[in-house]
């Protein structure tokens, strides 16, 4: 009876165990007696219809051994059920124990102040990052099922309503706070992100503007009009090339711009980037049109040279024909180079027209 009627309901879900444990053992002897308590009803009746002088006195004991045997195994049967409340108290408290330091698990995770340091870490973070949000969604079901079980225990053990109500009240706090840390920190990684996305995006661009500078400035200027040609040519084809880089130019300013709009934590460095940006654009088109002048300029020269060698050519064969002594025999071979002389005039005048 000792057994039966203990307080005892354990501090933890083992200690609960290792009582439930010990009470099996209890019952299984229990039933072990049962037995003997039948035994002894049977042997009573035998006596009382054998008509025992004693009868009274066998009827007294048989039901109080009766009356023992019921009120232990009623006392039995609330021990069992309180043991099996205590269980179900004390399964709930070591579920919410453990959901609980699993959170503070990953809180530690949330709480880092590493948000990346270029574009392939911060989204390594965020995959990451979204690995953790993927399991608080997993486990947003377990925490309503542990605060659904809270309710029922309440209801069902009333006696440690309270302490229940507390662990469910701690679970939830630290519930919400993970969720607040898991908000923030996935806001501070995609404001990390859309920097660096900015600041690659940024460098490639700088990157490229410096060997473009260089490509223009690499050419020498031609010494004849099919190089001087060749050069404008190219140069026009630097010049398709940074028209096709606009796009990029005003997508990057748009991105540095938003960040600025959005009140960024480096919108400092943004700043800066953004003036850098923009002089790189503004001197790099300086740049070609300075060149694309200095090539037209050589073009220029180089048709001066050739057509100053043309005239100079058709000069030279001119003077001979003018040097010539032959000023006819006859009328017709006079009239012959008076038509000759008629045509280097004209051809005089084509030449003059050039020259001037």
């Amino acid at each position: 009876e000792a057994i039966v009627t203990s307080e005892e309901l354990g501090q933890d879900l083992e200690h609960v165990e290792v009582l439930q444990k010990k009470f099996e053992e209890f019952q299984t002897d229990l039933a072990a007696h049962e037995e003997r308590v039948n035994e002894v009803n049977q042997f009573a009746g035998k006596l009382i219809q054998e008509q025992h002088p004693e009868e009274e006195l066998i009827k007294s004991k048989q039901d109080e051994v009766n009356a023992s045997w019921q009120r232990l195994k009623g006392l039995a049967l609330q021990r069992q059920g309180k043991l099996f409340g205590a269980a179900e108290v004390q399964r709930f408290n070591r579920d919410v124990d453990e959901t609980i330091s699993w959170i503070k698990e990953k809180g530690q995770l949330m709480a880092s102040d590493d948000f990346g340091r270029d574009l392939a870490s911060v989204q390594a973070l965020l995959r990451k990052h979204e690995g953790l949000e993927r399991d608080l969604a997993a486990l947003e079901d377990k925490v309503k099922a542990l605060c659904a079980e809270a309710d029922r225990l309440q209801q069902s053990h009333p006696i440690n309503a309270s302490q229940i109500q507390v662990k469910r009240e701690e679970l939830i706090a630290n519930w919400e706070q993970i969720r607040t840390l898991a908000a923030e920190r996935h806001g501070r990684l995609n404001d990390s992100y859309r920097l660096q996305r900015f600041l690659a995006d940024f460098r490639d661009l700088t990157s490229w503007v410096t060997e473009m500078k260089a490509l223009i400035n690499a050419d020498e200027l031609a010494n004849d009009v099919a190089g001087a040609e060749a050069l404008l040519d190219r140069h026009q084809e630097h010049k398709g090339e940074i028209d096709a880089h606009e796009d990029s130019f005003k997508s990057a300013d748009e991105s540095g711009q938003a960040l600025l709009a959005a009140g960024h934590y480096a919108s400092d460095e943004v700043k800066e980037k953004l003036t850098i940006l923009s002089d790189e654009r503004t001197a790099l088109l300086e740049l070609w049109e300075l060149r694309r002048q200095q090539y037209e300029q050589c073009m220029d020269l180089q048709l001066f040279y050739r057509d100053t060698e043309q005239v100079d050519n058709w000069m030279s064969k001119q003077e001979a024909f003018l040097l010539n002594e032959d000023l006819g025999d006859s009328l017709d071979s006079v009239e012959a180079l008076l038509k000759k002389h008629e045509d280097f005039e004209k051809s005089l005048s084509a030449q003059e027209e050039k020259i001037t």
